[in-house]
């Protein structure tokens, strides 16, 4: 009873919130260009970034999209740069944010932008000419780019003022939304009815190896009936929904300073693990197969890294001399805007790039072609 009671407020707000919308009280527009989605109704850890890499992938080798202008829109989470700003390999996390930083980095020939309101966003990623001449954009740094002929959105399933062209929401395996709770019990940003306003839901973190039966009856407590696991999809409030399932595929280890890197340190057999990110528990365990972990030091997400912590870093690698220092591909980011980091221990500082796999070949060519043909109506005349 008393769990209902302080939830009451924030479930009231977002039931009135998605009523206004959903009965046209309040409006939705599509962007200038065509988008795709990426959101979740979980407070982070379910693998937005490396699901948006995903896709870019998956329209880099398309023959509609590949030799077009593609293009990524984020809000810029805890950066510090204002307004609408284009990102470059350049930029560290504290302007960008860290994952806009971080998918820059991994495609370079992409324009990569952030923007709060996403609307504005997406009128300057189709018309940057408008850059030099809207007051609200003379703070942009970097102006010069390419219009861009679609884009993707990362974490903008709530901007509910944004019709998406193809929407996906992600669920993680490991924590199931029936069986969790509203902020601030829980780690639920959103309504779990909002499942069915997405074209495509993805069950992320899975085992490699799931069965037909396995992944019905794990969709059965979210109310989704009628699942083909050949065909992708089910049905959720009546609403046919696809439905996709993808595992986590860490990479083998990076270094985080390319220069200093004394890569003798990859192959220690004792870590020290650090991280900022919602939950690091399955990267724990996998990196328990190859080394025994002496220190582990868990920040919250999106932690900004100080000079103390720095320091107590060094005074771990000091208790462990032979142990190679690891973390995240986002928390390498941060780390980087770190001034006076000693060499003593950048030499030793490695990531673990990730990327993420469907689970069969027929999920990774239903997803595709389901996106594409949400998306192939928009294609610029040649």
């Amino acid at each position: 009873m008393i769990d209902k009671l302080v939830l009451f407020p924030y479930y009231l707000t977002l039931k009135i919130r998605h009523t206004l919308y959903d009965k046209g009280w309040k409006k939705s527009r599509t962007g200038a260009i065509p988008t795709v989605c990426v959101g979740n109704i979980t407070a982070g850890g379910t693998g937005k970034t490396p699901h948006t890499e995903m896709i870019l992938k998956s329209l880099l080798r398309s023959d509609d999209w590949g030799m077009r202008e593609i293009s990524v829109l984020s809000r810029g989470y805890k950066r510090s740069s204002r307004g609408f700003q284009q990102i470059t390999r350049g930029d560290g996390a504290s302007f960008a944010g860290d994952e806009p930083a971080q998918i820059k980095k991994n495609f370079p020939g992409l324009t990569v932008a952030v923007c709060k309101d996403r609307l504005e966003g997406l009128d300057f990623l189709a018309h940057p000419e408008k850059l030099s001449t809207v007051k609200k954009a003379r703070k942009c740094k970097n102006k010069d780019f390419q219009p861009a002929e679609v884009a993707v959105l990362d974490d903008a399933f709530q901007y509910r003022a944004l019709r998406p062209t193809f929407s996906l929401v992600l669920v993680d395996y490991n924590r199931p939304i029936y069986k969790d709770s509203l902020l601030p019990i829980g780690r639920l940003r959103d309504l779990p009815e909002r499942l069915a306003a997405a074209d495509a839901l993805v069950v992320t973190k899975c085992p490699v190896v799931l069965e037909s039966w396995e992944k019905t009856d794990w969709l059965k407590p979210l109310g989704i009936k009628d699942f083909d696991a050949d065909g992708c999809t089910g049905t959720l409030h009546g609403k046919k929904l696809h439905i996709f399932f993808t595992s986590i595929n860490y990479r083998p280890l990076r270094p985080v300073y390319e220069q200093e890197s004394d890569k003798r340190y990859s192959y220690s057999s004792r870590a020290i693990l650090f991280t900022g990110i919602a939950k690091d528990t399955p990267l724990r365990r996998y990196l328990s197969d190859s080394f025994k972990i002496v220190r582990h030091f868990s920040f919250p997400d999106h932690h900004k890294f100080s000079s103390g912590d720095i320091r107590s870093l060094v005074s771990a690698t000091e208790s462990a001399p032979t142990a190679a220092l690891i973390t995240t591909e986002k928390d390498a980011q941060r780390i980087l805007d770190c001034k006076k980091v000693p060499d003593t221990i950048k030499e030793r500082m490695f990531y673990v790039p990730i990327e993420v796999a469907f689970l069969s070949e027929n999920e990774q060519t239903v997803f595709d072609e389901t996106m594409l043909e949400a998306l192939r109506s928009f294609i610029p005349e040649p």
